[in-house]
């Protein structure tokens, strides 16, 4: 998400480096360019001019004309507006002050409203320690109630049972009695166009009749601009309360986030980042502001890291590099669990410094890479995985007939393993002092 602009915002920031001034023109310029980055993400033009409008303001205000550091004064103004634009900080779900405390979810039919009302109820077990009911409302579109059954066991919540023939508000009732044992109700609404009155009168008796807590309003990315004039209707029918923008993953462009912001002034509280009931990211302005600048995002791939990676793993593997030990179990452990907190990509775009390697790498092909070493490892025995010195000839022809890759791929494997094992070595030998310093010099928060 936010590729593209990331990659146009940081090449602007990087021209002005190594100038020792800054004359106006050249900040009307870089004004000019960031302008075209922001509509070519699908930011509003009337939001862009009033951002560059407030960033011009602050840069004379700060006297940044004649600065001896440029580019790093602009881009500390630019990340301070991003962060206001944004939303200040992170939005919490009010889902503690009543019980149960209804949260209805609207949106566009195929927004990922039935799905973002999984993957958030599955949040607010795992992260809220809260005991969830679902229930669909949605009895239009075939099978929509059965999705929603299969996805709230995928998230490990409870749904409402489904009753053929039974109206929207009917349900609503039955789902309001019902969870009288429930911390959290969750009522997934049917997808409707903004235009479409009945189905907008509909939602209003929704939300009459179940009180909501919170209104959230599920809008795809990848909407683009036009998401501007439904979230405006969304937010003239119903109080909405907050917004989650599924998708993220699949939209390089992201300026839809910084729109609706400003759009409905609701805070944004959650990103769809992905397919699976996990793949949702609270939503934070200065981490989003960050990743936009290329300035990374460490505290979010360290809890990517913890969600994927028990203590006790992360134990264990400390005790194995203490004794130098690191075999082919090891590495594939490893592999999986990079593979588990997202692509690449993503994590290269979290990683301080790393952004535009990314942009310079093939990132599908190394997810390919990765999966062919995968199969080259799992088409070893376990004796041979826990020592590769018993990888003979004979046994390398054998793992690359099985894995479909050739003995030479076996052998690049073989020398990676050998490098990567010197390296954890190393790391073993170091003290926990060596090892904090290293992780400050890595740009890791500390700790």
């Amino acid at each position: 998400m936010f590729e593209s602009l990331s990659t146009r915002m940081t090449g602007i920031f990087r021209s002005l480096r190594g100038r020792g001034v800054l004359r106006e023109e050249d900040l009307d310029q870089v004004l000019r360019d960031i302008r075209i980055a922001l509509l070519e993400a699908d930011v509003s033009l009337p939001l862009a001019r009033s951002f560059l409008a407030q960033v011009k303001a602050d840069a004379v205000g700060q006297n940044l004309i004649n600065s001896l550091s440029p580019d790093q004064l602009i881009v500390k103004i630019v990340h301070d507006h991003l962060i206001t634009l944004l939303g200040q900080q992170g939005y919490t779900l009010n889902v503690d002050k009543q019980k149960p405390a209804v949260v209805v979810f609207a949106g566009l039919q195929g927004s990922g409203k039935t799905t973002g009302a999984a993957k958030i109820a599955h949040f607010l077990k795992t992260k809220g320690q809260k005991n969830v009911l679902l229930a669909s409302t949605d009895i239009y579109r075939p099978a929509a109630r059965e999705q929603l059954a299969i996805l709230g066991q995928q998230a490990g919540v409870d749904t409402l049972p489904i009753i053929e023939g039974e109206a929207p508000l009917a349900i609503v009732k039955r789902a309001l009695q019902a969870a009288m044992a429930y911390d959290v109700l969750g009522i997934d609404t049917a997808g409707r166009l903004h235009v479409d009155d009945g189905l907008m009168e509909e939602l209003q008796s929704i939300v009459a009749l179940s009180k909501p807590a919170e209104i959230v309003l599920v809008m795809d990315a990848m909407t683009g601009q036009d998401a501007l004039g439904v979230a405006e209707a969304f937010a003239k029918a119903v109080p909405l309360t907050s917004l989650m923008l599924s998708r993220m993953d699949s939209d390089a462009r992201g300026g839809a986030a910084l729109s609706l912001r400003a759009a409905t002034g609701c805070p944004i509280a959650f990103l769809g980042t992905g397919e699976k009931i996990t793949d949702l990211t609270p939503f934070f302005p200065d981490r989003l502001a960050g990743r936009i600048l290329g300035m990374g995002d460490v505290v979010s791939l360290v809890e990517k890291a913890q969600s994927v990676v028990s203590e006790k793993e992360a134990r264990d593997m400390e005790k194995k590099l203490r004794r130098g030990q690191f075999d082919f179990n090891d590495m594939l452990s490893q592999m999986r669990q990079m593979r588990n907190m997202g692509s690449i990509g993503s994590l290269l775009g979290m990683i301080p410094g790393l952004g535009q390697l990314k942009e310079q790498m093939n990132t599908e092909e190394a997810n390919q890479k990765m999966r062919q070493t995968e199969a080259i490892i799992c088409a070893m025995t376990p004796k041979e995985r826990r020592d590769p010195k018993l990888l003979n000839a004979s046994r390398k022809i054998r793992i690359a007939k099985g894995s479909g890759r050739s003995v030479q791929d076996v052998n690049v494997l073989l020398k990676q393993h050998l490098q990567m094992s010197q390296m954890m070595k190393s790391l073993g030998r170091m003290n926990k002092h060596q090892l904090r310093q290293m992780g400050r010099s890595l740009g890791f928060p500390k700790g």
